[in-house]
C-alpha cells in the first residue's frame, strides 16, 4: 500500500512482561467473563471458547498476533497441549472457562519469557486533516487538480462521471492524506455514500470537474473529522528490518501470577 509508507513502524518485543501485567490486574476477570458471554453461543466447546476468546486479545495486552502461523506453532498450540483434553471438548461454563483459560494465558506467558516474539507494529489514523491542509492550499490544490484533469484525459478506460472521480480521488489520496479506494473499508463506505450523490452527467470542463472534486473531499474531511477512523497492523519478524524503526526495550523476566 503506498499511502503506508510514511507510516513509522514501531517495534515491538513481546517478552510476556505486558501480558503478565494483563492477568494480574483487577481488570482481567471482567474483560474475559464479557468476552465469554458474547461467544457462549457461537462456541460448542472449550476448545473453541478459548480461541474465540484469545482473538479478542491485541497487542495491546501484550499479545502478539495469534493469527501468525509462527506464533500459532511455537506458542499458542504448545500452550493449548496443557489443558486436559476431555475438558477442551466439553461445553464450557463461565467458570471453567476463566480457570482454563488463566492456566493457558500463564503458559503463553511463560512461553514468551522463554522465546520473545519481534512484531513490526503500524498504525494510522484518517481524521481529515490531510485533506483540510490540501483545501486550504488552493495554489497546490489548483496545481493537484490541473496535474489529475490532464492525466485523465489521457486515460480512454475512464468513462462515467462517477469512475472519473474515483480515480481522481485515488491519484490525489497521497496529498489529501486518504487510503486509496479498496484498502480501508470503512474510508470506503464514507466515499461511496458521497458518490452516490454525484451528478452521472458528463464531466467535460476542467472548472467542472474541480468545483465538483473539492465539494467530494469537503464532504469526506467533515465525514473524518466527526468520525476519524483508525487502523493498525502487526507483522511478526522472522528476520532483521532494514527499514527505520523504534524498539521497544525488552522486559526482565519476573514469576508468574498466581492461578487459584
Amino acid at each position: 500500500m503506498a499511502e503506508l509508507k510514511k507510516i513509522p513502524i514501531l517495534i515491538l518485543r513481546f517478552d510476556g512482561e505486558c501480558l503478565k501485567e494483563f492477568l494480574a490486574s483487577t481488570q482481567f476477570d471482567p474483560e474475559m467473563i464479557n468476552i465469554f458471554s458474547q461467544i457462549e453461543a457461537r462456541s460448542s466447546s472449550l476448545r473453541e471458547s478459548i480461541m474465540m476468546a484469545l482473538e479478542q486479545l491485541t497487542v495491546d495486552h501484550g499479545l502478539p498476533p495469534s493469527s501468525d502461523s509462527w506464533v500459532f506453532d511455537n506458542i499458542v498450540d504448545p500452550a493449548l497441549q496443557i489443558l486436559s483434553v476431555d475438558q477442551l471438548e466439553q461445553p464450557a461454563s463461565e467458570e471453567n472457562f476463566l480457570k482454563e483459560f488463566k492456566k493457558f494465558i500463564c503458559d503463553i506467558i511463560k512461553r514468551l519469557q522463554e522465546q520473545p516474539v519481534i512484531v513490526a507494529h503500524t498504525e494510522k489514523t484518517f481524521d481529515g486533516g490531510g485533506i483540510r491542509r490540501l483545501l486550504s492550499n488552493k495554489f497546490e490544490l489548483n496545481k493537484l487538480l490541473d496535474l489529475v484533469w490532464r492525466d485523465l484525459q489521457k486515460e480512454s478506460n475512464v468513462f462515467s462521471a462517477r469512475r472519473i472521480l474515483q480515480v481522481a480521488l485515488d491519484r490525489m489520496a497521497t496529498s489529501a492524506d486518504l487510503p486509496c479506494y479498496g484498502t480501508v473499508d470503512q474510508v470506503d463506505t464514507i466515499v461511496n455514500e458521497i458518490f452516490k450523490l454525484v451528478d452521472e452527467k458528463e464531466i467535460s470542463q476542467l472548472e467542472q470537474f474541480k468545483k465538483i472534486m473539492t465539494d467530494i473531499l469537503g464532504n469526506i474531511m467533515l465525514q473524518l473529522e466527526g468520525n476519524p477512523i483508525s487502523i493498525s497492523s502487526n507483522s511478526v519478524v522472522h528476520e532483521p528490518l532494514t527499514s527505520p524503526s523504534t524498539v521497544l526495550p525488552s522486559s526482565s523476566l519476573s514469576p508468574l501470577p498466581e492461578i487459584e
